[in-house]
């Protein structure tokens, strides 16, 4: 028994010496100095099988003519102006590209456009205080009264890349929503009438992609001019192919910052026709564990919620599985689980996805665990 006692301590006591147990020091004595597999290796060995990947699209569909309506961030002299339209999707999903189409104005180059935000709302009343005193005739299936923090994505800060295209050089409405967007009881002002310009559909890329989980959720575009100001289309309601029809399709709403956080029905309220939708559509794919990698990239499906992964969507846990190697079999003993954590854990840490006190902590968890550790030493025959 003595005899097996101390081949076993000498397995576990080879040493892995990289940084994260370097500075843990006898904690992580790790085993057999010929398991030096990298976290690289280890993950092209998951034999899990991905989650079933499927794409996601919605589309308002073309414009229809019926009115324009003004969607531009604040700026010196101008106040900042929204029109939000509402989509459904079903299941946990990634967004990564988004286009709408406005107008500018006639003779503006595409060139002109040196700005665009996009942002994700709730329906109310979500993110909004439903105790005060409201300014509009209803909030009911309006857009809350704040975005959705982490579903903003701007241009000015890298989060998102956008390209114009023209579309039409001279496109005309019958109707336009520009400066008539007032509290009750002056909400009711007919429009501000026909109005036309060049007719441009800006594509957005988002970088990184736009995780929401099953809703309902309205899209909100905002975009800066070097001069004069965007107007977004409105599109057929209900919708027709090629867009993508769903229920309950609600109107598209607008406020500005006299407004805010309220918002009117633009057919309802402002102008009494409609009510309309804004021409606009979404692209990405499913995103099943809500890990923020795709399913189609996810190589560990089922990471648990709130578990911080890697590019190919693998947690520490799921590349060394306190039950075993992720290729397969079990671990040899105790030290050769906690060798396989600390090279995932220093893998996370190059990458910036934990730091070193977290890296240190991963480590020293695993160093205390019973993983790998044999249940019963049995004596040598």
């Amino acid at each position: 028994m003595e005899h097996v006692m101390i081949k076993e301590r000498n397995e576990t006591q080879t040493i892995i010496e990289t940084p994260v147990a370097s500075r843990l020091g006898r904690l992580v004595l790790t085993a057999i100095s010929a398991n030096k597999t990298t976290v690289g290796a280890m993950a092209s060995l998951l034999l899990v099988a991905q989650a079933t990947a499927a794409s996601f699209s919605f589309s308002t569909g073309d414009p229809d003519g019926k009115i324009a309506t003004l969607s531009r961030p604040p700026s010196p002299g101008k106040i900042q102006t929204e029109t939000a339209d509402d989509f459904i999707i079903t299941q946990t999903t990634l967004i990564n590209q988004a286009t709408f189409t406005g107008l500018l104005p006639l003779g503006a180059a595409l060139s002109s456009i040196s700005g665009v935000e996009i942002e994700i709302y709730h329906v109310f009343p979500g993110e909004s205080d439903t105790n005060r005193v409201l300014a509009v005739p209803t909030r009911a299936n309006s857009p809350g009264d704040v975005e959705i923090d982490d579903a903003t994505r701007d241009g000015a800060d890298g989060s998102l890349s956008f390209a114009a295209t023209l579309v039409n050089p001279s496109f005309t409405v019958s109707n336009s929503v520009v400066n008539g967007i007032n509290k009750s009881p002056g909400e009711f002002t007919r429009g501000e009438g026909p109005v036309t310009g060049e007719e441009v559909t800006i594509r957005v890329a988002f970088n990184p992609p736009i995780s929401l989980p099953a809703g309902h959720y309205f899209f909100r575009p905002e975009v800066l001019l070097s001069g004069g100001d965007f107007l977004w289309l409105s599109a057929p309601r209900p919708i027709v192919v090629p867009g993508t029809p769903f229920m309950p399709d609600l109107q598209s709403w607008i406020r500005n910052d006299a407004l805010a956080p309220d918002w009117l029905r633009i057919g309802t309220d402002i102008t009494h026709q409609g009510p309309f939708n804004a021409a606009f559509s979404l692209s990405g794919e499913t995103d099943a564990d809500a890990d923020g990698v795709a399913d189609s990239l996810d190589q560990c499906p089922g990471t648990p919620a709130g578990a911080i992964v890697d590019a190919q969507g693998c947690s520490i846990d799921q590349i060394a599985p306190c039950s075993g190697p992720a290729s397969g079999g079990t671990w040899k003993n105790h030290g050769q689980y906690v060798s396989a954590v600390a090279q995932a854990a220093e893998e996370f840490l190059a990458q910036g996805l934990i730091n070193a006190d977290q890296a240190d902590e991963i480590v020293a968890q695993a160093a205390q665990s019973k993983c790998g550790a044999a249940s019963k030493l049995q004596p040598r025959k």
